[in-house]
C-alpha cells in the first residue's frame, strides 16, 4: 500500500486570556483590622500594601486588590464573600473586566 503524507498547516494564535480586577468596597460595618486581614489572607499583600489598599478603600469607597484571570478572579470574589459571611461581616468583593 502506497504511503500518503499530509502535509498540515496550522497556525495556533495564542492569545492572552481576559483579564478581570477584583474590587472591594467600603460599608459602615466591616472593620479595618478584618479587611487587612482580607487583604493580607485572600490577596497575599504585605502589611504595608493591604493597609494602602484599605485606605483607598475607605477614602475612594473601592480599590482594586488584584487583576487575575476569571476563574482565579471569581475564586477570589468568593473566598472574601465566605469569609466576611462567617465573621459577620458585609464586606462586597467585585469582579469587572479590564
Amino acid at each position: 500500500m502506497p504511503r500518503i503524507e499530509e502535509e498540515i498547516e496550522s497556525a495556533l494564535e495564542i492569545e492572552e486570556p481576559t483579564k478581570y480586577k477584583v474590587l472591594l468596597h467600603n460599608d459602615d460595618y466591616t472593620t479595618i483590622d478584618f479587611v487587612v486581614d482580607i487583604l493580607m489572607g485572600v490577596f497575599h499583600k504585605n502589611i504595608t500594601e493591604a493597609e494602602a489598599i484599605m485606605m483607598e478603600v475607605h477614602k475612594n469607597g473601592k480599590s482594586v486588590c488584584g487583576i487575575y484571570t476569571y476563574e482565579i478572579a471569581e475564586t477570589k470574589v468568593y473566598q472574601v464573600k465566605t469569609l466576611a459571611k462567617s465573621s459577620g461581616f458585609p464586606l462586597l468583593a467585585t469582579m469587572e473586566e479590564v
